[in-house]
């Protein structure tokens, strides 16, 4: 068992490594995190991955009451929908304004059912199908519903002009989820124009089931 004072420092300690790799900047992007309890360890609203005090996270109580900390991300929404579709599938939840996958949500040619190409075997591994929600004004509880509406069948998302939501078993599961997103994002961006050689519908159909994909 982890205790939560470890917890709070893997937080931290992701966070600072998602602001010194530029996969957000300023006071963007949020982190929660499951408990045993079933409460939730959360980044504070107008925080700055960079400099996160482990001290200061938002405890939340299993029914969403902020115990102890700052006061939590506005986008309490946004992961209250993944905590209660995907039930023990989703320990932890990240949502990065990381440049490449937001500007694969301004497209107008990404599918909306199926925004990553299936460039590589991992990103179809990790994400399965990514779904991109139309744009919602930050912190509106819309979100949530749009996430809810998804009926847990989808681990991330991208929000339009706004960024990508991954949610994972744990936050390691999150964290290299959401990297692999961005990554295949920019990938995206580097070949358009290129017709590149893309999975086959059978080479994801191999690799769906050998690795027991969701693909909803």
């Amino acid at each position: 068992m982890t205790s939560e004072a470890a917890q709070r420092e893997a937080i931290c300690r992701a966070a600072r490594s998602f602001f010194e790799r530029g996969l957000t900047a300023g006071a963007s992007g949020n982190i929660s995190l499951r408990l045993e309890d079933g409460g939730l360890l959360v980044t504070p609203t107008g925080s700055s991955f960079r400099d996160l005090d482990p001290a200061r996270l938002s405890r939340l109580d299993a029914d969403g009451r902020l115990l102890t900390g700052d006061k939590p991300t506005k986008e309490m929404a946004l992961h209250s929908a993944f905590y209660a579709t995907r039930g023990a599938r989703s320990g932890a939840v990240v949502h990065l304004h990381s440049t490449h996958s937001v500007a694969l949500s301004l497209l107008p040619e990404t599918d909306p059912d199926d925004a990553l190409p299936p460039l590589t075997a991992y990103s179809v591994m990790r994400l399965g199908k990514v779904r991109l929600l139309p744009y919602f004004r930050p912190g509106d509880p819309a979100m949530g519903e749009a996430v809810r509406a998804l009926e847990g069948r989808r681990s991330a998302v991208l929000l339009a002009n706004h960024g990508p939501v991954v949610a994972g078993a744990d936050l390691s599961a999150a964290v290299y989820a959401i990297e692999e997103l961005e990554e295949t994002a920019r990938l995206a961006l580097l070949l358009r124009g290129c017709d590149p050689r893309l999975l086959t519908p059978e080479q994801v159909a191999d690799v769906v089931e050998t690795f027991e994909v969701e693909w909803g």
